[in-house]
């Protein structure tokens, strides 16, 4: 699944074994895409295991603004949220701490997929 404002983005669904990283694709919504070609959206379905090459960095919403969180999350599952408001961003990673973070709201990180 691609997040609703990459429907108009070139797309193509993850493989087992994808090396992906997260993109900006100029849609206002950051999603996956292959190094090799950072002009397609890569599509990952919910329930997809994800693997980190290294611990991730976040930005969660606080109550005086953004600030940067930096774990020793490795690992995430890819889920969809929100989706019954068809007009905000769905696409979220669910850590095993139980945290899950919008992937708006993730950097750049650099993804293996072991179960696309």
């Amino acid at each position: 699944m691609c997040d609703y404002s990459l429907h108009n983005v070139k797309s193509r669904p993850a493989q087992v074994g994808d090396r992906l990283t997260t993109c900006n694709f100029g849609t206002g919504t950051r999603g996956f895409a292959a190094p090799e070609d950072a002009n397609v959206a890569v599509c990952v379905l919910p329930g997809t295991e994800l693997v980190f090459a290294g611990p991730v960095s976040y930005r969660p919403r606080s109550l005086f603004g953004w600030k940067a969180y930096t774990g020793d999350q490795t690992t995430a599952i890819f889920r969809q949220i929100n989706k019954r408001n068809l007009h905000t961003h769905h696409d979220a990673l669910e850590f095993p701490d139980g945290q899950i973070v919008l992937l708006q709201r993730v950097p750049l990180i650099v993804v293996h997929s072991p179960n696309a």
